[in-house]
This record gives C-alpha cells, sequence and structure tokens, in this order.
C-alpha cells in the first residue's frame, strides 16, 4: 500500500543528515557540519523568558504573533533598511523561519508553477517548493563569479510558469552576500517577468565584507517581496523555533491564515524571549559576531596549509565552501573518508546541488581549538593517503 504521495517521495534525503546522523556512531568526532552557533542563548534572553512564563505568557497567541514584537521587528527592518511595515498587518511571527518559507511558498505557489533556486542551495528549500506543489528550476552559479546569480543566467531559466525565486543572502552554504549593484540587477529583471521574491535574511547580521542589503528596499521591490528571518544565527536561539516574514498585507494575511492551520501559533515564551532578545541583544550579538570573524580568520589560515583544497573567503555566515576539486573524488566519498579515518565531520558539497559537486560545507561555528584540531586531523590523512601511495607505486 502506498502511503505517501509522490510529493513526498520525490524530496530527496538530505545529505547533511546524512552526516549528521553518523556523527554519535563515531567516537571523538570533531564537528564541522552542523548549521547552528555553538554559543549558549544570552542569559538575559533566558531569563525573561522565565520571567514571562511566571507572569502568565503559557497561553496562545495571535496567529500572527504578540504584536510588541512584531512591534519591534518593524522598528528594526525601518531603522536598517528604511522599509515600512505595519506591524499588525504585515508582519507574522513563525515556527522559525523554516515555517516562514513553508507558509510564503504554500501562500503563492499554484500546483506546478516553478521557483527559481540560484545552485548551491540549501537543501531545504527544493524539498518545500515541492511541498507547495511547485517546480523547483536550479540556476548555476560559480566559485570564480563570487557564488552571487547573474541576470543574464537568470533570464535564461525562465519560463512562462516561473513565479518566484528565492535569494539568500548572506547565503548558506557558500557564504556569498550580493552587493546592492547585483540586487539592483537581479530586481530588474523578477520586476519585469513580475516574479515575487522570497528573500531569506537569517544571516544577515553575520557579514564580513560590505553590509546586508534587503532587495525590498530598492525601488518598487517592496510589494513584491516576502523578507524571511529568524532569531536563530543572530541570537543563539536555534532551539527557541522563533522566524518572522514581512511582506504585503495581501500575502501575510494569507500566510497568517494558513498559520492557523499549520502551527496555530509561535510559542508564546519563545516569543517573549524573541522579544528581550529585539530590545537588549545588539551587544551579544556584536560579540558573537566578533568570535565568528576570528574563526573564519583561523579557518582560512588552516585551509591554506592544507595542500589539495582552496577556499574563496566567505563574505558572510558561519560557512565555508571549500574547494576540494584537486582531490579528484566525489565530494561525498571525501566527507565519508574524513569522518571516518579522520574523525572529522564535514558536508558534501553534493547535499546542496549539482553546482556544489566538488566542494565540501564546513561550519565555523565552532571553537577555535576543535577547528586547529580538524585540520591537523585533515593533514594527517592525507600524510598517510600519499605515503600509502607512495608505497603501492614503489612496489612496480
Amino acid at each position: 500500500m502506498q502511503i505517501c504521495p509522490d510529493k513526498i517521495l520525490r524530496i530527496p534525503r538530505s545529505g547533511i543528515r546524512e552526516i549528521f546522523d553518523l556523527v554519535p556512531t563515531i567516537p571523538d568526532v570533531v564537528n564541522l557540519c552542523v548549521g547552528e552557533p555553538d554559543f549558549t542563548t544570552p542569559s538575559f534572553i533566558i531569563e525573561q523568558a522565565f520571567e514571562a512564563a511566571r507572569k502568565g505568557a503559557t497561553h496562545y497567541t495571535s496567529n500572527a504573533g504578540i504584536l510588541e514584537l512584531r512591534e519591534e521587528i518593524a522598528k528594526k527592518y525601518k531603522k536598517e533598511q528604511g522599509i515600512s511595515y505595519a506591524p499588525d498587518k504585515e508582519v507574522v511571527i513563525t515556527v522559525g523561519a523554516m515555517e516562514a518559507l513553508f507558509l510564503a511558498l504554500t501562500s503563492i505557489i499554484s500546483e506546478g508553477q516553478e521557483v527559481l533556486l540560484p545552485d548551491p542551495f540549501w537543501p531545504n528549500y527544493e524539498a518545500q517548493i515541492i511541498l507547495a506543489g511547485g517546480k523547483p528550476v536550479f540556476i548555476p552559479t560559480k566559485e570564480e563569479e563570487g557564488w552571487v546569480l547573474t541576470p543574464d543566467r537568470m533570464r535564461r531559466y525562465l519560463s512562462p510558469r516561473s513565479k518566484a525565486i528565492i535569494l539568500n543572502s548572506p547565503s548558506n552554504p557558500t557564504g556569498c552576500v550580493y552587493g546592492p549593484e547585483e540586487l539592483e540587477k537581479i530586481a530588474r529583471v523578477a520586476k519585469s517577468h513580475s516574479l515575487v521574491v522570497i528573500s531569506d535574511e537569517c544571516y544577515e547580521k553575520i557579514i564580513y565584507e560590505g553590509e546586508h542589503k534587503s532587495i525590498a528596499s530598492l525601488k518598487d521591490m517592496r510589494s513584491g517581496t516576502i523578507i524571511i528571518n529568524s532569531f536563530s544565527k543572530a541570537y543563539a536561539m536555534t532551539g527557541w523555533r522563533v522566524g518572522y516574514a514581512l511582506g504585503d498585507e495581501d500575502i501575510i494575511k494569507q500566510m497568517t491564515k494558513l498559520q492557523e492551520d499549520v502551527a496555530a501559533c509561535a510559542s508564546s515564551i519563545s516569543q517573549e524571549a524573541a522579544l528581550a532578545a529585539m530590545r537588549s541583544g545588539d551587544g551579544a550579538t556584536e560579540e558573537m559576531f566578533r568570535q565568528y570573524r576570528l574563526r573564519r580568520s583561523l579557518l582560512l589560515e588552516e585551509i591554506e596549509k592544507t595542500p589539495m583544497i582552496s577556499c574563496s573567503s566567505p563574505k558572510g555566515t558561519f560557512y565555508a565552501f571549500i574547494n576540494i576539486k584537486k582531490l579528484n573524488q566525489k565530494s561525498r566519498d571525501i566527507a565519508l573518508k574524513w569522518l571516518r579515518e579522520a574523525k572529522v565531520a564535514t558536508v558534501p558539497g553534493s547535499a546542496f546541488g549539482r553546482e556544489g559537486e566538488g566542494y565540501l560545507r564546513i561550519s565555523f561555528a565552532t571553537g577555535e581549538d576543535k577547528i586547529r584540531e580538524a585540520f591537523e586531523r585533515i593533514r594527517s590523512l592525507m600524510k598517510r593517503s600519499r605515503e600509502v601511495v607512495f608505497e603501492k607505486g614503489g612496489d612496480n
């Protein structure tokens, strides 16, 4: 008996999850595959959540979320991006950015419509497009072009069924950041073809080169853009599961309506914690960012010392997308080899689309000692492998 509809069966298993599930079976692994901060949520946020719970914030909220939190989010985007949103009509709080993305796609996609995805991409995008009844269309991006989408290539993948494009800046897995000129070019294509832009801005606070610019802030782009964001990365709140979306009243109204049938509302206590983060969390975010910058520098130094691999400096996020093409093996094979023989967990680039083959994603959201240890192990494995090859060659 077939119990799953075709669209569920079409969703591929995440290559990230494959490695993640193997890690507990191997002792003493240095884990560089986890996509979350290693920092604990700042204590004042935790205390605020406890205090709110003690005062009775343990009930359902409105489907759209606590109004005070929506007001703070609207203030943030007005201050940082110059975009005005009505907090009572154009902001919705969700169960993480994952649900915000699901609500957005489900609200705008009709069966068979196409959603453009720059490749490499976060694999959950593909899954959610399929769940919404859409068809993902993968547009290649290249390391030598900074991993950013070019408008000419974007046009080649458009069709009469194109409905939307997902833009992730800063990007998981590549760490690329779209500058104002690049966004302007994409915006012109999007407007001329009436594409909805879903702008995933979850890593906006982790940028090393340039500044974050939301495509929604460009002329005539606000109404055609749905912003997706989260508290997970900026405030080390992954487990609290609070995200949000901003957009035109018509689309947020539909997303809020759908929220009733998916989750009712985000956790009331988590929303109170997010409110504390919005009001007092800038210092904690800046300190975490300072640590990420140091770790990024260390990681790039370690990559430089390691033969046969290279990496374009990530402009944002806490990921490096390292080039392993000189090893002449599939990325999954290298990831499994490094995991089993060096006890270092990475994610094969093939998990992020066709253009990810030949790369590994490494997370530097971990301590500097672990980064050093990981690369010492990798270099040691490479040395042993070269010695084996040399010994075999000497026998001929």
